[in-house]
């Protein structure tokens, strides 16, 4: 999405124009896109047609949102979750490159998109010019526990401290009228 656009709505015309280049990404091999901003190409956006998300090194790190990334409820609910499991939060810009470093550094990276109904997608790697970078998708990846703790929130096995849950009541008996 470009700035001034439309990328901070759940829009139909930015999932349309998504499908060029993830046919190109798929004919390459690859599963799923990494977008970066317009302007620069430098920082990552979303993933796919998720929020996206890093850890690395107890650091939660995630684009901040704007006119070009979708406040996703999702993104939100890691960020509070967040700290339960002894990450710091950061909303902020994202540099690919600091990926990459963080990655051929040593440090544990866990890369991951963030939506509704993925709850949270691990991303296994990250293609740059030709060269592929390997994640942390291990059993005990943080990512893992995040989303299991927001499925168990969603279908009630654990407390919604949060009150993001909303109980509808509903009467049972229903008339209808002519």
């Amino acid at each position: 999405s470009f700035p001034g656009g439309t990328g901070y709505a759940k829009c139909g015309g930015n999932y349309g124009a998504s499908f060029y280049p993830f046919e190109k990404a798929r004919s390459e091999g690859f599963d799923q896109l990494l977008w970066t901003d317009a302007l620069t190409h430098q920082f990552i956006e979303e993933s796919g047609m998720m929020n996206a998300g890093f850890i690395i090194d107890n650091i939660f790190i995630t684009p901040s949102i704007g006119d070009t990334i979708l406040q996703g409820i999702t993104r939100k609910s890691v960020l509070q979750l967040a700290t339960l499991y002894g990450l710091s939060p950061e909303e902020r810009e994202v540099n690919y490159q600091e990926i990459i470093n963080a990655i051929e550094s040593g440090s544990r990276v866990e890369a991951f998109g963030m939506g509704t109904a993925a709850v949270i997608a691990p991303i296994e790697s990250i293609s740059v010019d030709g060269m592929t970078y390997e994640t942390y998708t291990g059993d005990d990846a943080v990512m893992f526990r995040l989303r299991d703790h927001i499925e168990a929130i969603r279908t009630g096995s654990e407390p919604d401290v949060f009150s993001w849950n909303h109980i509808i009541a509903v009467d049972s008996e229903v008339t209808m009228q002519r």
